[in-house]
């Protein structure tokens, strides 16, 4: 990468700049067990993290209904949202390697996130004031690990695909990114430390390194 200028960063959200992903393995497990289905951080990691499905394919293999199916989703969506409403702060390190980064190359989050959460997350954040775009799950038919999310990011940005890196923390990210033929560098965390990550560019042990890629 050495050799490359970069000239933009696609930025995941949950788990990068925010530390959002325990607090949906919380409301997905609430509901879930309250219709008999555990669901352990094991599979929570695998079904999510790694394999980019729905948790409630659990209840789904057990023969729930498609309607019962959506009032689950509707009721974790309420549960997590209530959640983040009682506050999110920025990881730590990341506002200053932002502010650090502002201005040197396009920049943009690219997200699985609804835009009703989003929106909670960085109601008071402060970071968004960085971002060139910003794109949430609404933007896309189909998301991570599918390629369409960083596919239109970087249609967005009017740049070669050489020129844009991608900063995830989850397999399912990393592979969105490599199928969008995009480099991608991880920042493991306790949720994903343990994924296969031998397709990215770099892992990093925090997000201060990134600076490290651009010089």
């Amino acid at each position: 990468m050495s050799d490359i200028m970069i000239k933009a960063i696609f930025w995941d959200n949950d788990g990068v700049l925010v530390d959002t992903e325990p607090l949906y393995f919380k409301a997905t497990r609430e509901v879930l067990a309250e219709a008999g289905i555990p669901l352990s951080a094991e599979q929570f990691i695998r079904i999510s993290l790694q394999e980019g499905r729905s948790a409630f394919d659990l209840a789904r293999d057990r023969g729930m209904p498609a309607d019962t199916l959506e009032a689950m989703r509707r009721e974790r969506n309420r549960r997590y949202a209530a959640l983040l409403g009682e506050g999110i702060a920025p990881l730590p390190g990341v506002a200053e390697t932002l502010s650090t980064l502002h201005g040197r190359c396009q920049m943009a989050i690219v997200t699985s996130c609804l835009q009703e959460h989003f929106e909670i997350i960085h109601r008071h954040t402060g970071i968004l004031q960085y971002f060139d775009f910003i794109l949430t799950r609404e933007h896309y038919r189909h998301t991570k690990p599918h390629p369409e999310p960083y596919l239109s990011a970087l249609n967005r940005s009017g740049l070669a695909r050489a020129q844009c890196l991608v900063i995830e923390d989850t397999e399912r990210g990393l592979q969105a990114a490599d199928a969008a033929g995009l480099a991608c560098a991880v920042i493991p965390n306790a949720l994903t430390a343990q994924g296969d990550f031998s397709k990215a560019c770099r892992v990093l042990d925090g997000i201060h390194q990134v600076l490290d890629l651009l010089d």
